[in-house]
């Protein structure tokens, strides 16, 4: 695949404002999706929300908050919802993505703060709050300091905050790729994929907020779905395959 082309094409006033799709994945979030909606369209133009089978009116106000939505019939899991998101907006010729979460957990007003860590091969850049994880509930924030010390090991790459949802991609780099994650285990493969497919990744610091989030994972249930993963696709494929190291 030819990555010579550059890692961030500007837009005529230098802005990325209309090179870059935001993609939302959610589900029953009409408490927050609206003004998640309104804080990207402040930094993009395009805005892609994935309404993953709610049962309340989360599209309608996706919709009147100015989004184009896609549908799914049914309950599909984020990493499926992630995917659908991601090839709409190659088929609207945009170079990169940003995923941010429908929740209002993450803050659209940073990100300008992803676009200023692009450089030379990074084709990913991952929030971090790990920096000040304070207000991150207790459970949430071992587990992800255990899994991301796992995925960093895997990648050669330090990656502070595995599991962040938000971050800027690569839009023609992430279509060369197929993935097989289709619930909360997509952030981890993204991780390896790229990095084993020899592109950087780098972290910038984040803040998060939690007041009133209700998250989506089962800490159970999908601590047992990343193990499977980690070592039925992602631990053995690495052994599998040569590693190209980052440029």
């Amino acid at each position: 695949m030819d990555l010579t082309i550059p890692p961030f094409i500007a837009d005529s006033d230098g802005q990325f404002r209309h090179s870059c799709a935001a993609v939302i994945p959610c589900r029953n979030e009409s408490a927050t999706i609206a003004s998640v909606v309104h804080s990207v369209r402040r930094h993009l133009s395009c805005v892609i929300v994935i309404d993953d089978g709610s049962e309340d009116d989360t599209a309608m106000r996706a919709l009147a908050a100015g989004a184009s939505v896609i549908r799914n019939p049914d309950w599909r899991g984020k990493g499926a919802s992630l995917v659908a998101g991601w090839q709409n907006a190659s088929q609207r010729l945009k170079n990169w993505v940003i995923l941010i979460d429908g929740d209002g957990q993450h803050d659209a007003e940073e990100i300008p703060n992803f676009f200023a860590a692009l450089g030379g091969n990074v084709r990913m850049v991952i929030g971090n709050r790990m920096n000040n994880p304070s207000e991150m509930p207790w459970t949430r924030r071992v587990t992800n300091r255990w899994m991301s010390r796992c995925i960093s090991r895997l990648t050669g790459i330090e990656i502070p905050d595995s599991q962040c949802g938000f971050r800027l991609i690569h839009l023609p780099t992430l279509m060369g790729f197929s993935f097989r994650s289709r619930r909360f285990e997509i952030e981890s493969e993204l991780c390896v994929t790229l990095a084993r497919g020899g592109h950087s990744i780098v972290s910038v610091p984040i803040r998060a907020h939690y007041a009133g989030e209700r998250s989506k994972i089962l800490p159970f249930r999908d601590t047992c779905r990343w193990w499977v993963w980690y070592f039925r696709d992602a631990h053995l494929w690495s052994k599998s395959m040569p590693t190209k190291k980052p440029k």
